[in-house]
């Protein structure tokens, strides 16, 4: 049939499938809105004729100002209590069955009839559950817009970002009346406001959308505050020369980064003794997330692994971002600290078969696999303890090429246990971690190529790096005495990889004020996978800039590995 005039008000009704009653939302004639909830399986006549005493309260209420007044207005207050007259029609115009149930008879395209008035049943439309901007605005920075919808996609949603016009000469706003007069500047979901904004806030109105161009209603948000000037040239600026296009099919961009976590930059400690020399707003959380997320970006990779990220930064901050950017998101926390790990793939190039994530501790008490390392260990119950007190976690993803299906790969992620004398403890978690890899790469899935990723706190002298590169440790080794003769722990260790480092060995991928060192790998399979480029690191120069990191323009202590890997 012809669709009504699409003036007809709406009633808005969201029916979900999981929940046992529906929402019903409309504005009566009156102009008061109405939200009430009925369970799905009551009959129809008893959800009308709810929403008839409903109406006629609302014009009750309107007669009932006070016993006085309502005594004067005698009969017409009495009036204004009968109902309406309200009735369901089908799209075609039939009358719906009072005892048709609600989930049933409250459909699509419907017109439900309070009285005189019309409205135009939509069920489950787009709707947008949450839209923010990041608190801090810098020009040069994407402005990443955090979206929540229900039956709907950040991608099939509408935007348009909006600029403060600026006060006319004379002082005296532009617009006349209150609040500023509003200029269209951008229909993109990311927004990157130019030099010529700094001053202004911006507004981002959002009209959330689905696959088939159905559309929602509108909301709006502006920011808290104006564009800021950013810090002009950064650390990653000519590291991006290099990865302006994503790269082609059989190439893998793949990305290591340790991010610092707010709740280490915040400190106390860190502020006046680890880095004393970075300006406090630089270490400030929004400050920094507007400088990762431009670097992340621009590095136009297909798997990212990030170390050290909170919680908070990842919901709200990063996955949104990224998701912008053609990349979905996997959080593990850390169970004792408000941080963990996230990695990202492209949604183009690669799907999720399984997640296999484990916390080191728990997976060597309980995993039947670490049994032997576990028995070993309780020889030696000093180390046994301090392993088992670590909230290391590993974070373990299998991959599938969307491409050719029989391309899979398994990606790690992990961020080894810090302190400079714990090589015995940091050999221990390294060998639950590539037990664990073995059980997903040799057993779950036969001969999975593997890519291990993380801040490891291992130079390359160390034992960690020699037993991951070589595939054994002796129980001799001099990194089980690490801390003393009170923690010994000899063992000996295997593992069956073949791992190369696929960014070998720079002086240093952590620069601070007391220390530089490498301590960061991408550890590649090298059956399976060969390195076809490094992306150079910053130059020695630019890292010591402003002293040592993290500075003005570079968001962390430590510097992103790059490489785009090959299938072999």
């Amino acid at each position: 049939g012809g669709r009504l005039p699409a003036a007809m008000e709406r009633a808005v009704v969201r029916c979900v499938p999981s929940e046992p009653k529906l929402s019903l939302r409309f504005v009566l004639p009156d102009g008061s809105a109405r939200h009430m909830q009925r369970d799905q399986a009551e009959p129809l006549g008893r959800a009308l004729a709810r929403i008839a005493t409903n109406a006629a309260k609302g014009h009750a209420k309107a007669g009932k100002k006070n016993k006085k007044a309502r005594a004067e207005d005698g009969l017409a207050g009495e009036a204004a209590a009968v109902a309406p007259a309200v009735r369901l029609f089908s799209r075609d115009g039939e009358e719906v069955a009072e005892e048709i149930p609600n989930a049933a008879a409250w459909q699509d395209g419907a017109v439900l009839q309070i009285g005189e008035a019309q409205y135009r049943v939509e069920r489950n439309p787009p709707a947008l559950t949450e839209l923010q901007l990041p608190r801090s605005l810098l020009a040069g920075f994407p402005v990443c817009p955090k979206v929540s919808a229900e039956f709907a996609a950040p991608q099939h949603c509408l935007f348009r970002w909006y600029c403060e016009q600026r006060p006319a000469a004379g002082g005296e706003a532009a617009a006349s009346g209150d609040g500023p007069a509003w200029v269209e500047t951008s229909a993109e979901r990311v927004f990157t406001p130019s030099n010529a904004l700094v001053g202004l806030r911006l507004k981002l109105r959002c009209t959330p959308g689905n696959e088939v161009q159905r559309y929602g209603l509108p909301r709006e948000v502006e920011s808290s505050g104006p564009v800021e000037a950013g810090p002009g040239a950064c650390t990653f600026d000519s590291r991006h020369l290099y990865t302006k296009k994503i790269c082609g099919e059989g190439f893998v961009r793949t990305v290591s980064y340790n991010i610092l976590a707010d709740t280490y930059a915040q400190t106390e400690f860190s502020r006046t003794v680890l880095y004393p020399y970075c300006a406090p707003y630089a270490l400030e959380l929004d400050y920094r997330q507007n400088l990762l997320k431009k670097e992340l970006a621009g590095y136009s990779a297909d798997l990212i692994c990030l170390q050290e990220v909170d919680k908070s930064v990842f919901v709200d901050s990063l996955a949104p971002a990224l998701d912008a950017f053609g990349l979905e998101g996997l959080f593990k926390i850390k169970e004792k600290q408000h941080e963990g790990l996230a990695t990202f793939y492209r949604r183009d190039k690669f799907s999720l078969l399984s997640q296999h994530d484990i916390a080191f501790s728990e997976a060597l008490l309980s995993d039947p696999l670490h049994k032997e390392l576990c028995d070993k260990l309780a020889k030696y119950p000093v180390v046994q303890e301090k392993v088992l007190q670590r909230s290391s976690v590993l974070q373990v993803s299998v991959l599938q090429s969307t491409t050719d299906p029989s391309r899979k790969i398994c990606v790690a992620n992990t961020h080894l246990y810090w302190h400079p004398k714990g090589g015995n403890i940091r050999l221990i978690q390294i060998a639950v971690a590539l037990s664990h890899i073995k059980h997903v790469a040799c057993d779950l899935y036969p001969s999975l190529p593997i890519v291990f990723c993380g801040d490891f706190n291992s130079i390359p002298s160390s034992g960690t790096y020699s037993f991951i590169n070589s595939g054994g440790i002796a129980e001799d080794h001099e990194d089980w005495v690490s801390n003393g003769e009170q923690e010994r722990c000899n063992m000996p260790l295997s593992h069956p990889f073949q791992l190369l480092s696929a960014c070998g060995e720079p002086a240093y991928t952590n620069y601070v004020g007391g220390f530089h060192g490498c301590l960061d790998y991408i550890f590649i399979d090298k059956n399976a996978l060969e390195v076809e480029q490094v992306i150079p690191l910053p130059s020695h120069e630019e890292v010591t800039t402003h002293q040592a990191l993290p500075s003005v323009s570079h968001p962390s202590d430590h510097i992103a590995l790059i490489c785009d890997l090959k299938w072999k």
